[in-house]
């Protein structure tokens, strides 16, 4: 008899450990639920179920990868799609991800097809539209005449795809800081500010990425336009040029127009420049806070809408200062420093008055990125 009490004394020592380790845990979770402003019903939901499915375009991506591998870690399961599933290169790297061989699952999809993105969409909660074509396929040229045409033609059947899922709550479109010059329409100057209510002027022609401003800026237009709150929320994510560390075995286009005065590279610099000219100032930001910020977007139902995601706003003369006190071993040439004295204000508070917060300043990102060159060997 002594013995039996024994065992159930032992017994309920053990569950009130196991519940205090519980109630503990869950008081945590609440103080930071409080503190970040996500849903608490949410992530509890999250933590019991981990079963909430998120479908990632041109997943392979330098920042797709990232947000693929931070989604992974923390319990979401990701549907990538990519153009080839024949791509060793690419499937390598997602299936190399932590947790992928429990909550990975990729798709071929092809936004010169974009009729094949619906199985990947199919059974998801949140999208997120990554996927942009960079060069022209004309294989068949009855079905576009250019990227801006895909791109358009894209964001149309993947909303369309969405609506049709009844599972889908919110699409996430990753714009581009091109979208979003301050320049008059008729090109004779700048605004005093870049904001949210800023957009490229498509009368005016540009130099080099012309192609690309045009997609963007369409794309994004007809993403807006297509949210008309039959209860799939939208999001465009306008994100400025990215660098810091990847994934990939080779630097992303962002980061080596980023990193291109210590690069001395002269093509990637005259895109800088472009980007300069075309919005006044070069917005900018890690790696690390843009994925945070898709994330976030995700998870707070009160972001909707357009937002610009960048943490800082240089002249590409103050970039080449920044190099040079971060690593003062690179020698940048005399022509690639041209201050253009503007004084343009970057006017978006909007990610931050909903309680997002940028990790990474103007030097974090810049020396990320010298670091990155340097590791890949572009730099030695």
């Amino acid at each position: 008899m002594h013995s039996y009490i024994h065992i159930i004394k032992t017994i309920k020592s053990v569950a009130l450990t196991h519940l205090d380790h519980y109630l503990k845990k869950k008081l945590c979770i609440y103080k930071q639920l409080r503190s970040s402003g996500l849903s608490k019903q949410y992530y509890y939901r999250l933590e019991m179920e981990k079963t909430v499915k998120v479908c990632v375009t041109g997943a392979a991506g330098y920042l797709a990868s990232f947000l693929v591998k931070h989604l992974l870690e923390r319990g979401y399961t990701v549907h990538a799609t990519l153009r080839s599933l024949g791509d060793a290169s690419k499937v390598g790297l997602l299936k190399g991800l932590a947790h992928a061989d429990t909550r990975l699952k990729l798709f071929e999809a092809d936004i010169y097809n974009p009729a094949k993105f619906a199985p990947a969409i199919e059974g998801c909660e949140f999208v997120v539209h990554m996927a942009t074509p960079l060069q022209h396929y004309d294989n068949n040229p009855d079905q576009f005449k250019n990227t801006s045409e895909a791109a358009v033609a894209g964001v149309k059947i993947i909303m369309e795809s969405c609506m049709k899922s009844n599972t889908v709550k919110k699409l996430i479109y990753t714009a581009s800081i091109v979208a979003t010059s301050p320049l008059k329409d008729d090109g004779s100057g700048y605004k005093d500010f870049v904001d949210e209510t800023c957009w490229t002027p498509l009368n005016l022609s540009y130099e080099i990425i012309s192609e690309y401003i045009h997609s963007k800026t369409l794309a994004e237009k007809e993403v807006l336009k297509s949210y008309n709150g039959k209860g799939i929320e939208v999001v465009s994510l306008a994100c400025g040029l990215v660098g810091g560390d990847t994934l990939q075995s080779f630097m992303s286009g962002s980061t080596t127009v980023l990193t291109s005065q210590a690069l001395n590279d002269g093509s990637r610099y005259k895109v800088l420049r472009v980007l300069e000219e075309l919005l006044s100032k070069v917005p900018i930001v890690h790696i690390q806070d843009v994925t945070e910020a898709h994330i976030f977007s995700m998870e707070n139902s009160a972001i909707n809408g357009r937002f610009l995601c960048a943490s800082a706003f240089l002249k590409s003369a103050e970039m080449a200062s920044l190099i040079q006190k971060l690593h003062p071993d690179i020698i940048i040439l005399p022509e690639y420093i041209e201050d253009t004295k503007r004084e343009t204000s970057w006017g978006s508070r909007k990610l931050e008055d909903l309680g997002f917060q940028y990790k990474c300043d103007a030097e974090k990102i810049m020396d990320d990125s010298i670091l990155c060159a340097k590791r890949l060997g572009n730099i030695v």
